[in-house]
């Protein structure tokens, strides 16, 4: 395996940075400080500003924290990314740690001394964040202190500015519903909860509400701003009003006021000096926005819009089904070329994931990648989370496994889809093996697209199905097998997820999720196989005495039939994927060249045709 170690440039200013911080902390009088992968709205994708925990660590990934102490320090990952947190750090500063097996406040209550003040920003931490972490620390007579400033702020001298990128309208042709509709029936909610106003902190809550998108972060279509919804359906948006011109002022409407990012604060603190009856989402919000809101009557409660976002009406289903056979056509073609380049030699992982991108961007409907592709072959397939660099790419040998996780943006929809497929034939090395678990990943893959389950099911009592043909091996992946998807939005959107551990949230119809599972061989190859699938209304049997939902998958693409043991799957799962293959040459061949469409015939022909 080519392991991406840090240069010795990179760890001599990781190791000046580390050093600063203490002195920093020490001239404030603490211990510690507590660093998450995060800004001031939650994002999942950050602004480069935003990027603090790279800047101090050099690891790179979409998930983590680190734990700043005056004699030792340690970077915190899931199991995404338990191979790149080794590979981008440099271990003798910070030390992994697996985010749900050792999580940060456990770690800070082990080695932190008794007594000691661990700071940490507000504005970069939910409320339930700091509260679950004092719970853990207070025992050992730990206390955390919020601070005004953070100390990374100051220590980054050549910090990129803030994005300011122009509000964009979103159509009605995309999100099928007016703004004013959707902030009459939330805003009417919150009335008759006794609420006054509501606080809006992320910003793809904020984007789907006013039907607005923007560029402020790669891959996510918003604007970073915050909101106040009021139960008059009024709404003050907090952003610099040089990004909203004429047209869009318009689109917003005379109910939207504006007012500059600074007014944002004060606006909280009159709430609370006012005692009014406010609505905030702990698990969302930044602890300093209940700080601010000292006075108000404040009921903790989800964020109000994630859960109409997430029930996608009838055109953004359609949306999504149009620019999945958009995105499907584009997909095959890459996969043609592939099976046709590959094999001769001269592709890397990083031209291949430039070709996949050169053939998305030709659609005219093209707006962005949904996240940065992750083109791995061999031992890089087994990083979860892998991003080529020109220091990590190699070739895409014979008989070598490819994994290709890719998404697009599109104004009516967000993809995002996984296959992993042989170059040439597989390697006789781990031919039957890797055979064996990709065709128990298949079969797992297609007991979820198959399944029937009753109204008022989550994704957890789901997640078995994916795992049990891995399970009877003694295998297992380490992340979920399914998360939420946006309509041009987020690829990764709650509340609802299929996972081993979800938080409740039941599948609803109009809900699109992943179905994802994977097997992965630290150091030899990785697998795995998704689909978008949207959550549908199913006919229920005669007899039936419940509502039956089913799972209608939406992505286009073949599924390798190279690396599928045919003895291991049943006659319905064979039928299953017969089906599938058939839809996709019938939808997909017509929109491709004549050279894909002859290719695309042979890979989606019946398993034993």
């Amino acid at each position: 395996m080519h392991e991406i170690r840090p240069t010795p440039s990179c760890e001599a200013a990781v190791a000046g940075r580390l050093a600063a911080l203490r002195a920093t902390l020490a001239d404030q009088g603490l211990d510690g400080f507590i660093l998450p992968h995060a800004d001031e709205h939650q994002n999942e994708w950050l602004p480069a500003r935003a990027e603090r925990l790279a800047w101090l660590t050099g690891f790179t990934g979409s998930a983590g924290a680190a734990v700043v102490l005056d004699g030792e320090a340690a970077v915190f990952v899931d199991g995404r990314y338990t191979v790149q947190v080794r590979n981008e750090t440099d271990e003798a500063l910070f030390s992994p740690q697996h985010l749900i097996q050792t999580p940060p406040g456990a770690w800070i209550a082990a080695h932190a001394p008794a007594s000691a003040a661990i700071g940490y920003d507000p504005w970069l931490h939910t409320l339930a964040e700091i509260e679950a972490l004092e719970r853990k620390v207070a025992a050992a007579g730990i206390r955390l202190v919020a601070l005004d400033e953070n100390p990374i702020d100051t220590l980054w001298v050549d910090r990129p500015p803030a994005p300011r990128t122009p509000v964009e309208p979103h159509s009605l042709v995309y999100t099928g519903r007016e703004s004013a509709q959707k902030r009459g029936v939330i805003a009417g909610a919150l009335a008759g909860e006794g609420g006054e106003t509501c606080v809006l902190t992320l910003p793809e809550s904020i984007a789907w509400l006013l039907n607005i998108r923007g560029r402020d972060l790669p891959h996510m279509p918003v604007v970073l701003a915050y909101a106040l919804l009021h139960a008059d359906a009024s709404v003050d948006l907090f952003i610099e009003e040089s990004r909203v011109d004429a047209a869009e002022r318009a689109h917003l409407g005379d109910a939207v006021t504006l007012r500059p990012p600074a007014a944002f604060a004060p606006a909280l603190a009159a709430l609370g000096a006012r005692h009014a009856h406010v609505r905030a989402c702990p698990h969302t919000a930044p602890a300093r926005v209940f700080a601010l809101l000292e006075g108000a009557e404040i009921s903790r409660a989800p964020d109000p819009c994630l859960l109409p976002k997430a029930i996608k009406n009838e055109t953004e289903l359609a949306g999504a089904r149009a620019a999945h056979r958009r995105d499907g056509a584009a997909l095959t073609r890459f996969l043609a070329w592939l099976a046709r380049e590959a094999p001769r030699g001269g592709v890397s992982e990083k031209s291949a994931d430039g070709r996949l991108e050169a053939l998305r961007r030709e659609s005219d409907l093209f707006r962005d990648l949904s996240f940065d592709t992750i083109s791995g072959a061999g031992a890089h397939g087994a990083i979860v989370h892998y991003r080529v660099t020109r220091d990590s790419d190699q070739p895409l040998r014979p008989g070598a496994l490819y994994l290709v996780d890719s998404g697009a943006q599109y104004p009516d929809g967000t993809t995002d889809v996984t296959r992993t497929v042989a170059i040439g034939a597989p390697d006789p090395a781990i031919a039957d093996e890797a055979r064996t678990r990709f065709t128990r990943v298949l079969k797992g893959h297609i007991a979820l697209a198959r399944v029937r389950f009753p109204e008022g099911a989550t994704g957890a009592q789901l997640d078995t199905l994916a795992r049990q043909h891995l399970w009877r091996a003694g295998l297992d992946y380490d992340h979920g097998t399914g998360h939420g998807i946006g309509s041009y939005l987020g690829v990764h959107e709650g509340p609802q997820r299929i996972s081993k551990g979800g938080d409740g949230t039941p599948l609803a119809a109009g809900m699109i999720v992943s179905n994802e599972p994977g097997y992965y061989k630290e150091g030899a190859y990785g697998i795995r196989i998704e689909n978008l699938v949207a959550v549908v209304a199913a006919t229920p049997p005669p007899g039936a005495e419940r509502n039956l939902l089913a799972l209608e998958t939406l992505t286009l693409a073949p599924i390798d039939r190279a690396l599928i043991d045919v003895n291991l799957l049943a006659p319905e799962e064979i039928a299953w994927l017969d089906g599938y293959h058939a839809r996709v040459d019938r939808e997909i061949g017509p929109l491709v060249d004549a050279e894909t469409r002859a290719w695309l015939a042979a890979a989606t022909r019946p398993l034993k045709g």
